[in-house]
């Protein structure tokens, strides 16, 4: 094997991948994966799980039931499956005398402050005692309020908890294509992606993978969640040979994105990946070039227009006049204060509101630019 490229690598397993494209678990192809992550873990690098497929177990041990696809099912398929799958990969490692723990996380485990510190120490301490962590939505319990909603962002996220330097997504596919390759003969595998827009997205949009919850679109979201982080990410065929130690050794294999050159820092990665955008801050030409140039904070007198309702503290979008979004950040003020202030130099906030949080609507501290 070649030398390492990667020291922490988060491997999100699809469940095309577990399953063999077939209806249940498919040990042989899971064993083989796990022969690969026992020899990495071997050499030192510290190796997390993002196991797909609760519900394909789930419905597998209960011999393919006749449910109607609603939430409370989905979750029952999810309670069953989860253990079985749990065990199955305990076995597995264990054949190479590694433990395994488990690990359930829902949104809220990284929109809350707390819990994703509490979710990111426990992570953490697995690690540091050379226990592979196996992490999975909590399907059993997670509501559509709270649902990540697809492994691969679930992933992504999971990188940028642990901070780590490859996030591996093994799906059915090589990589992300010029065009759908099923359909398309002259289709060509994209090495390298180095900015992911509009263009790129649409083209995803056309090569899902028709199993599992997500398909390349979800993968182009979590790709860009975790490069932003300062994580590699590649998309790769899952049954490729020995596809997990090549990307870790940094070989040629599926569609790669390179991180931004600037990793954030922790508390930008939690605001990046973390709760979604209730609001929208539209920003005037002066006030978008202040923040993009010149690295300055965003005051109320460059605020023009408001959308959604927000509290203070909560993640809004910065968006320019032509509904580009710029950045994210914690704005200080809330939607109904902000309401009286926009527009207004940063001096007159106390005599408008009767009190103050400071200068700035959203400081650069808090914010994170969304640009390549």
């Amino acid at each position: 094997m070649n030398a390492i490229a990667y020291k922490r690598i988060v491997i999100k397993v699809g469940t095309s991948v577990l399953t063999g494209g077939g209806r249940d678990l498919y040990r042989p192809h899971m064993l083989e994966l796990v022969r690969q992550c026992a020899e990495l873990h071997g050499r030192g690098v510290e190796v997390i799980v993002c196991s797909s497929a609760a519900i394909a177990a789930g419905r597998a041990r209960l011999d393919f039931p006749a449910l109607p696809a609603n939430i409370a099912n989905k979750q029952l398929l999810a309670a069953v499956g989860q253990s079985r799958l749990m065990q199955t990969w305990e076995q597995l490692f264990d054949i190479y005398g590694i433990h395994v723990g488990q690990v359930l996380l829902t949104r809220e485990d990284v929109v809350n402050r707390r819990r994703y510190l509490n979710a990111r120490d426990a992570l953490s301490a697995l690690i540091e005692h050379r226990i592979v962590p196996v992490v999975n939505e909590n399907d059993a319990l997670a509501t559509a309020e709270i649902k990540v909603g697809d492994n691969d962002n679930l992933s992504a996220l999971l990188a940028t908890l642990v901070n780590a330097d490859l996030l591996l997504l093994l799906t059915d596919q090589p990589g992300l294509f010029t065009a759908d390759p099923r359909t398309d003969p002259n289709a060509e595998l994209i090495p390298e992606v180095r900015k992911i827009d509009d263009t790129l997205r649409a083209l995803a949009g056309d090569s899902k993978s028709g199993l599992g919850v997500g398909g390349m679109v979800t993968k182009l979201q979590a790709a860009d969640t975790a490069r932003r982080a300062g994580t590699d990410v590649v998309i790769a065929a899952g049954r490729a040979h020995n596809v997990i130690l090549r990307a870790t050794a940094g070989e040629a294999v599926g569609t790669r994105f390179p991180a931004l050159a600037t990793p954030l820092e922790n508390r930008k990665r939690w605001i990046w990946a973390g709760p979604k955008p209730r609001g929208v801050l539209t920003v005037d030409d002066g006030a978008a070039r202040a923040i993009l140039q010149r690295g300055r904070s965003l005051l109320p007198a460059g605020v023009v227009r408001l959308s959604g309702k927000f509290n203070r503290g909560d993640t809004v979008t910065v968006a320019n006049l032509a509904e580009e979004e710029l950045a994210r950040g914690l704005v200080a003020y809330s939607e109904p204060a902000l309401q009286k202030i926009m527009g207004c130099h940063s001096e007159l906030i106390e005599q408008r509101l009767g009190y103050t949080y400071g200068p700035t609507v959203v400081h650069r501290n808090d914010m994170v630019l969304l640009t390549d």
